[in-house]
């Protein structure tokens, strides 16, 4: 029994680890041309936004698609990021 609860309390704390290393994922991108750069987290949640000078020589449809172009990146990253924490967990429980 008490090789169980040992087995389930460290299969508990490897979980809360998990939860921690996902919450603590931040990915900054920044455009080619320094234009727009984001930060997400491992949710993909947009959690910052900078736009430089150089918006204002872009025009509306250009900003659109270099804004969703390097927030797709960011995204991309942080996906991949938090993927990698996922399986290293999996595979940790098998």
């Amino acid at each position: 029994m008490d090789e169980l609860v040992a087995r389930v309390r460290d299969q508990l704390y490897r979980l809360q680890d998990l939860q921690e290393a996902t919450a603590g994922i931040r990915v900054e991108e920044t455009s080619a041309d320094g234009a727009v750069t984001v930060v997400v987290d491992g949710a993909g949640a947009l959690i910052g936004l900078e736009l430089s000078g150089a918006v204002g020589t872009l025009t509306p449809a250009e900003f659109e698609q270099v804004l969703v172009r390097t927030a797709h990146a960011a995204l991309y990253r942080a996906y991949a990021e938090r993927g990698a924490l996922v399986t290293a967990f999996n595979e940790a429980n098998t």
